[in-house]
């Protein structure tokens, strides 16, 4: 007969990094896209008022955990061989994992919020299309690191960019939000803003993605821009002095692994992110207004307005 499938599950989830029971039910579908993992019944499982009922289940449960145990095992087995044999898999500390496990989906109100906030903090690498035309069609390497803020939920971003002409560091709120990740960077004593339009961030977090929206800090005219932009969790920080424009043959993957990120199959990655970044701009990957577009119209209304004033 299974038993302490709640605990279990728990101690599955914190493994794992989950946030909420959503993603452990998606985790399972990884394994299995038909798994009989049911997201409905999830809830009294982890509660303790049902198990599940399928062997199904603990099959693809022993995939997910890549235990050498079957299926069977993991339902029948005591809560102490269970610890011990997935914290052994996975050269986890038991008592950490343990610790974990017993903060993984608490009733308390806004504790998957807290959980994604803890999910988010950590150190990045960035890279997005220049924006300077000096630089045009070139890499831009910069550093995201996101922390807790002062408020029980809230979380702060600092952008960093080594540029010839010295460091920019811009810093404001992120936005967590169920369709989207949103973050207002402005620069302290400066002018630069940048403002970042993430997917949604996913466990177990190793990448986000999306658009960043600024202006050239390096160029003649003040261009309201917008490029790709990816960020790449680290393991350790990079250190201050990295960064800046990547030269024009130059190699992502390559560039992550000095960082300690080294990646399989590094040619082909480097193929993937230089077309995501790319998208489908023919300006070097970054989308620009030239000024003398916009003067041009400015021209005619400012025209209009100034004949009809008073």
């Amino acid at each position: 007969m299974a038993q302490h499938i709640a605990q279990k599950l728990r101690l599955t989830s914190a493994l794992l990094g989950t946030v909420s029971r959503k993603d452990l039910a998606a985790a399972f579908r990884r394994v299995n896209p038909e798994t009989a993992f049911d997201l409905g019944r999830a809830d009294k499982w982890l509660q303790g008022r049902a198990q599940p009922r399928q062997l199904s289940v603990y099959e693809d449960w022993a995939k997910l955990l890549r235990l050498e145990q079957p299926g069977a095992w993991i339902a029948d087995s005591d809560l102490a061989s269970f610890t011990a044999a997935v914290s052994a898999r996975h050269g986890i500390d038991r008592t950490d994992l343990e610790r974990r496990a017993s903060t993984q989906f608490e009733a308390s109100p806004g504790h998957e919020e807290r959980s994604l906030a803890v999910a988010l903090a950590g150190t990045y690498a960035c890279y997005s299309r220049a924006l300077s035309p000096y630089y045009r069609g070139q890499l831009i390497r910069g550093t995201l690191s996101i922390e807790a803020g002062p408020g029980s939920h809230s979380l702060i971003a600092a952008y960093r960019e080594v540029l010839p002409t010295g460091h920019l560091l811009v810093a404001g709120p992120v936005t967590p939000a169920k369709r989207g990740l949103y973050a207002l960077l402005k620069e302290t004593g400066g002018e630069a803003h940048f403002f970042l339009c993430l997917f949604p961030q996913s466990q177990p977090g190793s990448v986000l993605g999306g658009y960043m929206c600024g202006g050239a800090i390096i160029g003649p005219e003040p261009q309201p821009s917008l490029t790709r932009i990816l960020i790449i969790r680290l393991r350790d920080p990079a250190p201050e002095t990295w960064g800046g424009y990547l030269s024009p043959d130059g190699s992502i993957a390559a560039d992550l692994a000095s960082l300690g990120l080294e990646i399989e199959q590094p040619e082909a990655v480097d193929r993937q992110l230089a077309q995501f970044l790319l998208g489908d701009s023919n300006n070097g990957g970054a989308s620009q207004i030239p000024p003398t577009e916009f003067r041009a119209i400015l021209d005619v209304f400012d025209r209009h307005w100034l004949s009809h004033a008073g």
